[in-house]
């Protein structure tokens, strides 16, 4: 190992640079700055060097601008292994990069201003030191700045091989970082490229996973420009748990899928109870009721603000989360007062994706990549298959209803009367065992009721079954073989059955 003497200094963030450069020269280490950094530290009343004093050569002048630092005498200062009597090299490296991400996301630029922006020597500089981290200190994070010092102090300024390498490793972590999003954007317009590049950042430690005895944090993608927390402000209650969170994904996309008052209650990643009504606090109350057993625990989404008479009302039921577009002063006091530990969140960006955006499921050793399934059917683009057609409040029956099964896990059967579900069951393998599930969770609001099915209903024995259970109204894919059956079923029973053409398994 190698005693720290002399620093090279180049970076773009310049938080905590000058303090930690102060008590580096408290140590006797000299300062050797770059170009872009050496002005910055001398208006700091630093005594540095610039790097072209060290090599004897001013910036290199290409057609797409200056390359201020690589030379082959920084190279080999670089990647020294600290001789005795040597005193030419670098023993620390502090070097951090251009905001590419930034800079990429503007809009106001063009791309060769983008391209412009692209480090190309700070990268070059990381991976050479870190390639000699035995022998030269490498620091890529100001966050870091203090341990460094700590681990110099403590170490009579000769940091052990543990401390090195893990240093070298978060160079390279910022190296490769960086890279991807370089990538990543030249990539951009290909929908499904060869090379799949995500990067992610820890924003948050969980308390656990799914269950107590896993492990968990909450990780945030390079780049996007929103994730799920950055989407929400928390206005009150305990920290978000891994199954709020993953709750709080479906909750807050049911809510978005209606634009009139609505309310979702979400349980174990699937909807428990949805309605729409005139207002949010109604749209609550409806929602709560048609499966109070479920809610219990739940996290709600309103697409409403919440006021005081709907606060009353949650705060007296247990749940997990509360998410809604925004809260009234007095709403906020009775939940503080009342309800102390829901999480209580305002919505703060109303999109939930991007149609670029896709839709990624790890399996082992891979990942299974689609476009999300965001299309909405419309009324216009469905048929009506029956001799007898929905009247208009069938209509706004059926269609909430085929809007609700699309987020519940497949199969999935959702009865709805009123805009309010009734029953809704998934994950059956048979679409009779699910409806029959559904049909029982409703019990006598079953009759008059709407049944919406996420793919078609490919046997008689469960459109018979809902029939006599008092059915009024089948939604459904269609494009099974045996549809002209089914229809003629529902034609018998004076029924009618429209067709959305379009299927929405959730596995």
């Amino acid at each position: 190992m190698t005693k720290v003497r002399r620093a090279l200094v180049s970076v773009h963030d310049t938080d905590g640079i000058v303090e930690f450069c102060r008590e580096l020269q408290a140590m006797d280490v000299e300062i050797v700055a770059a170009d872009g950094t050496v002005g910055f530290l001398r208006e700091e009343g630093l005594d540095v060097r610039g790097v072209e004093q060290l090599i004897g050569s001013k910036a290199l002048v290409g057609s797409a601008g200056e390359v201020r630092t690589m030379h082959p005498e920084l190279s080999a200062a670089l990647q020294w292994r600290g001789a005795d009597g040597d005193d030419t090299g670098f023993d620390l490296v502090v070097v951090n990069l251009a905001p590419f991400e930034r800079t990429s996301m503007r809009r106001d630029l063009r791309e060769a201003d983008v391209l412009d922006a692209i480090d190309i020597e700070g990268p070059s500089i990381l991976r050479a030191a870190a390639r000699n981290f035995e022998h030269v200190l490498v620091v890529a994070d100001p966050e870091v700045y203090p341990l460094v010092i700590e681990e110099l102090n403590a170490t009579d300024g000769d940091p052990g091989y543990e401390a090195r390498r893990l240093l070298a490793s978060r160079a390279f972590d910022a190296t490769a970082h960086y890279e991807l999003a370089v990538a990543n954007w030249f990539s951009d317009a290909e929908d499904f490229p060869t090379y799949l590049l995500r990067d992610y950042v820890k924003m948050a430690d969980l308390e656990y996973g799914e269950n107590p005895h896993q492990r968990a944090a909450y990780y945030v993608e390079v780049g996007a420009r929103r994730h799920l927390l950055s989407m929400v402000e928390q206005l009150g209650g305990d920290d978000l748990s891994f199954n709020n969170l993953a709750d709080l994904n479906v909750a807050r996309q049911v809510a978005s899928d209606f634009t009139i008052p609505s309310c979702v209650i979400v349980k174990h990643g699937s909807p428990v109870g949805v309605a729409a009504a005139r207002g949010g606090s109604d749209a609550f109350e409806l929602a709560f009721r048609a499966d109070e057993a479920s809610s219990y625990g739940g996290v709600i989404a309103l697409n409403r603000p919440v006021d005081a008479d709907a606060a009353r009302t949650i705060a007296e039921h247990r749940f997990d989360v509360l998410f809604a577009p925004g809260y009234d002063d007095s709403a906020r006091t009775i939940l503080a007062e009342h309800a102390p530990d829901l999480r209580v969140l305002a919505d703060r960006e109303r999109r939930t994706k991007s149609p670029g955006e896709k839709d990624m499921r790890r399996v082992i050793g891979g990942l299974l990549v689609q476009d999300h399934d965001l299309e909405l059917e419309e009324r216009e683009f469905m048929d009506v298959m029956t001799t007898a057609s929905p009247s208009e409040q069938q209509w706004g029956d059926l269609v909430f209803a085929y809007r609700v099964s699309r987020w519940v896990q497949s199969n999935a059967l959702v009865l709805a009367q009123d805009l309010v579900t009734v029953g809704i069951a998934g994950t059956h393998s048979s679409r009779h065992d699910g409806l029959a599930q559904a049909l029982a969770k409703a019990g006598d609001k079953a009759r008059g009721a709407m049944l919406a099915s996420d793919a078609f209903l490919g046997y008689d024995d469960a459109v018979e079954l809902a029939i006599n259970a008092g059915i009024a109204g089948i939604i459904q894919p269609g494009g099974s073989d045996r549809d002209d059956e089914i229809i003629r079923l529902c034609d018998e029973a004076g029924i009618p059955m429209v067709f959305t053409h379009r299927r929405h398994f959730r596995h």
